[in-house]
This record gives structure tokens, C-alpha cells and sequence, in this order.
């Protein structure tokens, strides 16, 4: 099925400095209702609505399907405003508004599929190999249970979801993703958890669905596309998100240690908190840390733009350096948090305190698994080493 679907003109596609403008104006609204969302277990259509009409969820839409297809680095600025907010909402556009990104690299049929009718249609995810997946005449039957599907309940055009490719004998072939549609398969709904409760990140479940192959791609086959905008190694631009989103809500924690220390006076000696020593040792070094975070983020981006904008794909060497450069900002974007939460003393712990909800969303992403930064380094020192690097990471194996 080809459909023809009105793309957005130039008119039509707000600036990087408009867009960064209208996700600062929707901070103070996600602040007031963090903690209500984290309550709800959900976030709110209403607020997935100001996203949308923010334009912030069409930021890496392709623009055959009424989208802006602007660089992921865009993207990236805008979630690192957006956690200052409120860790869960912030954690659903990070999700639904990514998944655009990788109908770049599918067939057009499934972008058709999913915008043909809706150009609003989201989607969600669980891109870990939970599924079992069996080729058949013209695609693959897909089952399987697979957790941390974030913002499921707002997505209309479907989930992606991960599975390996094997051969007769076991050994393991690819990593695939998978485009699933609705009704073809079922939320369970068991996300109970200690931190970013308000994801809905809630569990996906597949009995025997049939899968297209033009609905299928590799996680790690890296070829990008001849759009520049979806030219860059998939795993980059899904990492690259997820601390970029982190860099937001460290940033988060920053504003309220801020806004609660200004005001405090010292408990057992004369003067304001704000002019102990230690109080703006702490702060300064925690700013340190979530700027440096950021700054990699931007270098990475900067560095894999050259060649993408070259047309070239980004090489190995800088692939292997760029995966530990993102994956050490949960690291050092928690070490922050804890900081300041530390330094905050006893009134963080108290439930009405918006402290104590961004260090439990902090502990639950940086244990995110594209923030285990110990893999990536011993790749990195491997690599420098000339002992190459690990198949299935980089690059499929070559045979």
C-alpha cells in the first residue's frame, strides 16, 4: 500500500530556537504536576497533548509523514529542558517522540501504516531481545513478554519490539526490531516500581503475531540512510537520548536544590546555608558534572555530524569512543544528584518534597542498561589495545 501523505513545509517547521522556547514554557506546568504523575502512574493525555501541540513529538518525524526530520541533536536540547520538569513526562517524549526516527531507516510501507490516517500516531517500545522470532514466507511470527514499554498507553501506531535472529543451530545472527500494530498484541500492566512510576512503563505481550518484513530492521546492521537525518548508528541516537533525557532531570535537581537552599539559615550556627563553604562546593562540582555531561552529549553529535554530513557513515573509531562517552553520563549525572540530596539533609526525605522524587527517578535511569558504562569502557580500552571489539555491538560479525 502506497499513501500519499501532505508533508510539511518550510513554513510549517518551527526553529530550533522556537522549539527550545516552547519546551521552557512548558516546565513550571510539569513541575506542579510531577508529583501527581508519579502518584498516577501514568502521564496525563493532556500533558502528551502540550507536547504535541509544542511540536516536540514531530522533532524526528520524517518529513514524508508531516514531520520536521531536524537532526536528533535538536532533539536532544529539547530533553535535556524538558527533565527539569518532571522526570516521568520527560521520560515518555524522550520514547515517543525518538520512535519517529527509526521509520527512517524502514521500508516507507510501515511509516505508511502507521501515519497514513493519523499523523499524531505514536509509538512505544521494548527494544530488549525478549521475543522469540521465526522466519515465515514474507516476514516473521513474533511472541514473547517484553517490560519497560514507557508511554505505551499513548501509542496508537503500535510498538517496537527486540528479538535476536538465529539460525537452525542456535548461534545467534542479529538483533532485530520488530514494528507490532494493534490489536496484535496485549499491555499487562505491572510497571510497580521505586522511581519514574509515572512512565506507564508497562509490559507487552505477543502470542504469534505476523510480521511483515518491510516492518523490520537490524538494531546493529549500521548502513543509515541517504537522508542525513537518519544517517547516524541507531544505537547512538536511542543512547543519546536516553542521557540526554538524564542531563535534563540532573539539571531538575539542580533547580530545587537551588530554590531550597537560597533561603535556608544554618541549624546549628548563625548565617545562611547558601554561604557554607561546603553547601557551594557541593553545588559547584554537581554543575560540573551534569555540564559535563552535556558537553559530551553535544561532542558526540558534533563529531558524528561531520561525517553523516559528509555522507559518509560515522567509522568504528569514533563509534567505539562515542558509546562510552554517552553511556558515562547516568554515572556521573547520579553522582550529582546524590550531592545535592545528601547535602539537602533530612527535609529530602519528606514525600511532599520534589527532592526526594528526582533522586528515585535518577537511581531508576542511570540502571538503565544503555548507561552501564563498565562494558563500554573495557571496549574502548580493547579496542586501543588492537584487540577489536565484541560482535553484536558495533557492527554485525563478518562471515
Amino acid at each position: 500500500m502506497t499513501v500519499q501523505v501532505k508533508q510539511a513545509t518550510q513554513n510549517q517547521v518551527p526553529s530550533e530556537f522556537e522549539l527550545l522556547q516552547r519546551t521552557k514554557d512548558l516546565v513550571p506546568m510539569l513541575r506542579k504536576q510531577a508529583a501527581s504523575v508519579e502518584e498516577s502512574g501514568t502521564v496525563p493525555a493532556q500533558t502528551i497533548k502540550a507536547f504535541r501541540d509544542a511540536g516536540l513529538l514531530r522533532i524526528l518525524q520524517p518529513k514524508r509523514w508531516g514531520g520536521y526530520g531536524m537532526s536528533p541533536l535538536v532533539f536532544y536540547k529539547v530533553l535535556m529542558e524538558i527533565g527539569r520538569g518532571c522526570p516521568s513526562s520527560a521520560w515518555n517524549l524522550f520514547v515517543l517522540g525518538l520512535h519517529p526516527w527509526f521509520f527512517g531507516l524502514l521500508d516507507p510501507k510501515a511509516g505508511d501504516e502507521v501515519w497514513a490516517n493519523d499523523q499524531n500516531a505514536l509509538v512505544a517500545s521494548s527494544l530488549a531481545p525478549f521475543g522469540q522470532a521465526k522466519k515465515v514466507d514474507g516476514g516473521w511470527t513474533l511472541s514473547g513478554t517484553w517490560k519497560f514499554s514507557s508511554g505505551c498507553d499513548h501509542a496508537s501506531g503500535g510498538t517496537l519490539l527486540g528479538a535476536r535472529r538465529m539460525d537452525d543451530s542456535g548461534r545467534m545472527l542479529d538483533h532485530l526490531v520488530f514494528h507490532v500494530l494493534p490489536p496484535d498484541y496485549e499491555i499487562v500492566d505491572d510497571w510497580h516500581v521505586v522511581g519514574l512510576a509515572g512512565t506507564g512503563s508497562k509490559s507487552i505481550k505477543v502470542t504469534e503475531a505476523f510480521v511483515p518484513d518491510y516492518r523490520v530492521c537490524s538494531l546493529i546492521d549500521y548502513r543509515g540512510s541517504d537522508d542525513p537525518a537518519y544517517r547516524y548508528p541507531l544505537y547512538q541516537i536511542f543512547q543519546g537520548a536516553v542521557s540526554a533525557v538524564i542531563v535534563g532531570m540532573a539539571f531538575g535537581m539542580i533547580d530545587i536544590f537551588i530554590e531550597q537552599m537560597t533561603p535556608r539559615r544554618n541549624v546549628f550556627s548563625e548565617g545562611s546555608a547558601a554561604a557554607n563553604p561546603y553547601v557551594m562546593e557541593r553545588l559547584g562540582n554537581a554543575v560540573l558534572l551534569v555540564r559535563s555531561a552535556r558537553a559530551r552529549i553535544l561532542q558526540v553529535m558534533e563529531e558524528s555530524s561531520f561525517h553523516v554530513g559528509n555522507g559518509d557513515l560515522v567509522p568504528l573509531e569514533d563509534r567505539v569512543k562515542h558509546l562510552l562517552e554517552l553511556t558515562r553520563c547516568g554515572r556521573d549525572c547520579l553522582d550529582a544528584t546524590l550531592m545535592l540530596w545528601k547535602k539537602l539533609g533530612g527535609r529530602a526525605i519528606w514525600l511532599d518534597n520534589p527532592a526526594q522524587l528526582w533522586m528515585r527517578a535518577m537511581l531508576v535511569a542511570a540502571n538503565h542498561i544503555s548507561q552501564n558504562e563498565d562494558d563500554p569502557a573495557g571496549f574502548l580500552g580493547g579496542y586501543l589495545l588492537g584487540q577489536g571489539v565484541p560482535p553484536f555491538v558495533f557492527d554485525l560479525p563478518q562471515v
